[in-house]
């Protein structure tokens, strides 16, 4: 079984990639993929389709998982 060492409601800082040195607090843990959801850093915008008649399309902000060894709990 995999373990992480971050756990779900620590709040971390990211080290690397877009969004460093932002702080958030872990709201999604997936040991499996090594992976972690940390509010409001992630995000992605998804354009989205009509799906009916009448309706308008739709740019959607989605957050995505990062890996965790991009993150360090914060002291």
């Amino acid at each position: 079984m995999n373990t992480l060492h971050i756990k779900k409601g620590d709040t971390v800082v990211v080290l690397s990639g877009n969004d460093r040195g932002k702080s958030g607090k872990v709201t999604a843990v997936f040991p499996k993929t090594n992976k972690v959801v940390v509010e409001g850093i992630g995000m992605h915008k998804k354009h989205q389709k009509p799906r009916r008649e009448g309706q308008s399309g739709q740019i959607v902000d989605k957050q995505h998982a990062i890996h965790a060894s991009n993150v360090a709990k914060k002291k």
